[in-house]
């Protein structure tokens, strides 16, 4: 659920209107597949409102260990796994950095109809085909909202995957809002919480002072747990590119719950998980605004599952956490890949 900075969003408005639009037409053609740079293809996407456009770039080639990453938001970007390139050439695994529709490289249509969980599902399934992803390569990795996305489209699509990565998402967005206000808000100091909660009450989320407590007594110790002035700059640099649209008509404003209307609000798939039968991992942190605890829970829900848990770490595991997080989804690839996976 990634609840970054959405007052920082907002103020970055201009500058993500004018980014995006530069990034968008530099990277687009008119063709049907185009590769513009090594490993970039742009690829059509059919949808009920016409055909759109959404960036991937393919790193390394593996014939059997290929990973598509979705990312958080919604709106986000594919930069918050750049350092992915860090760790997963040198171990043979080919993985394809990917912007969703309505996100910074790939169009941005306004239609708030395309917004829904069924159409994005819809939208990995035919980046999968264009990629040429089949259950003897295809791994999906998806994060927060994309851990999300992940976790729907296996229930859609599981005989197409090969493995499938859950991170930082938990199964019911009824218990992330419960464990954000029960167990994350207290963690402030008990004035600063009170202060929070009264700001949301009010909906006042224009308010500079909600971004301010938010910025020193949440997200360095929840989101990342880094110093806000030593944040990667490939993590800054999504940050400007949000789409507010999308993250808002699916969101809401609120760091601790879903806001009432917003297209997201009471999903819940704990009953589900049974029916994923493909190999999977569920990442947890310590540190995470999710609950570590329901997400070790889903890597015992579903068939296969195995969990992983980022001690250090925090929602965004794969920066302040680097050390765990790596190993133990390099591990799990290579388990499956060589058939050792649950034996």
């Amino acid at each position: 659920m990634n609840k970054l900075y959405y007052l920082f969003i907002a103020a970055a408005g201009m500058l993500f209107s004018c980014q995006s639009q530069t990034q968008t037409e530099e990277v687009q053609s008119d063709s049907t597949a185009v590769v513009l740079e090594e490993g970039v293809q742009m690829i059509p996407i059919q949808t009920p409102k016409g055909e759109f456009k959404v960036f991937t770039k393919r790193v390394g080639d593996n014939p059997t260990r290929k990973v598509l990453l979705l990312h958080g938001g919604p709106g986000m970007t594919y930069e918050q796994y750049a350092n992915f390139k860090n760790f997963f050439p040198q171990e043979g695994i080919e993985f394809i950095w990917y912007d969703q529709l309505g996100s910074a490289h790939s169009d941005q249509p306004e239609d708030s109809t395309l917004w829904t969980i069924e159409r994005f599902v819809d939208e990995v399934e035919q980046v999968r085909t264009a990629l040429g992803l089949n259950k003897d390569n295809f791994y999906l990795l998806g994060q927060s909202w994309g851990g999300m996305l992940s976790m729907e489209y296996a229930l859609k699509h599981q005989d197409k995957l090969k493995g499938l990565i859950i991170c930082n998402m938990m199964s019911s967005l009824d218990e992330y809002e419960k464990y954000a206000k029960e167990v994350l808000g207290p963690q402030m100091p008990k004035e600063v919480f009170a202060e929070v909660m009264e700001i949301e009450r009010k909906g006042d989320f224009e308010n500079p002072r909600y971004m301010e407590l938010l910025g020193e007594h949440h997200y360095p110790q929840h989101v990342l747990r880094m110093p806000p002035g030593e944040w990667p700059e490939e993590i800054n640099r999504m940050m400007s590119q949000v789409n507010p649209n999308v993250y808002v008509f699916m969101q809401g404003y609120s760091e601790f719950g879903i806001t009432p209307g917003a297209s997201l609000k009471g999903w819940n798939i704990k009953d589900q998980l049974k029916n994923i039968t493909v190999p999977t991992l569920v990442v947890g942190a310590t540190h995470d605004t999710m609950d570590p605890k329901h997400m070790e829970w889903m890597s015992k829900q579903v068939a296969n599952g195995r969990f992983l848990l980022c001690p250090n770490g925090s929602h965004l595991s794969q920066y302040d956490d680097p050390e765990h997080f790596f190993p133990g989804v390099i591990q799990f690839i290579k388990d499956v890949d060589s058939g050792s996976f649950g034996k």
